[in-house]
């Protein structure tokens, strides 16, 4: 079981999944076509529904200095830009089904290694001054002001938690590799997407990852400002 919690006052409304005993061979049922048909609806031109998704998700991250413009976006239009690219991302099943999954939903979402995370216990809030992570191997790092950040809450330490998710780039230091088998995940949303609509991203979210092997135990939850879900 995973508990994350939102704070209050957030501007987002979040889909939380987790999946362990994943096998990092096998993918879900039509994947493959299922990826190719939505980087095809991709390279069309956006309706007006999309593009009101797209700028709600921009809006969504608006928060005192940070603004989410240049290489600040949300991880969603990166997404979109290699599927007009023809170079999308593969990595690995629960990493490409993630990809999907932002792609179909143009949400941004972040997903991390449970085991190397060292908790159970996760809180999504804003970023404060002078935080920041290494985000690739590269050693580039991204600063947190103001960031919608997700943050691991160890058994003895700072409820405030150390950030490792944001919805730009997630932390190098509990990204899936190869070794990966548990896996918690957290689709971010505007508050305007309407609670239905996020309930079916995350359930369908879920529901691939638990085609992720023979042995997959998934689950789902959504959670508002103030709220904690345990899944």
């Amino acid at each position: 079981m995973i508990e994350v919690s939102c704070a209050s006052l957030m501007p987002v409304r979040l889909g939380v999944v987790r999946a362990f005993s994943l096998n990092p061979d096998v993918f879900p049922p039509a994947f493959e076509e299922r990826l190719t048909a939505a980087r095809a609806r991709r390279t069309a031109q956006p309706g007006e529904e999309e593009e009101r998704v797209r700028a709600a998700a921009r809006d969504m991250l608006r928060n005192g200095s940070y603004k989410p413009t240049g290489r600040g976006k949300p991880a969603s239009e990166y997404l979109v830009r290699s599927a007009l690219e023809g170079v999308f991302p593969r990595i690995n099943p629960a990493v490409d089904v993630c990809n999907l999954v932002s792609l179909e939903s143009l949400l941004p979402i972040s997903l991390w290694d449970v085991d190397k995370a060292g908790t159970s216990r996760f809180l999504v809030r804003l970023g404060r001054s002078g935080e920041a992570y290494v985000f690739n191997a590269a050693g580039q790092v991204i600063e947190l002001e103001d960031l919608v950040v997700g943050c691991r809450v160890p058994d003895s330490g700072p409820e405030s938690g150390e950030p490792i998710v944001n919805p730009v780039k997630d932390s190098l230091a509990t990204k899936t590799d190869a070794s990966t088998r548990n896996i918690a995940a957290v689709i971010y949303a505007p508050l305007q997407l309407t609670v239905e609509a996020m309930m079916a991203v995350t359930e369908g979210f879920a529901d691939l990852l638990a085609h992720c092997g023979s042995n997959v135990e998934a689950g789902w939850a959504i959670a508002g400002p103030g709220d904690t879900c345990r899944t």
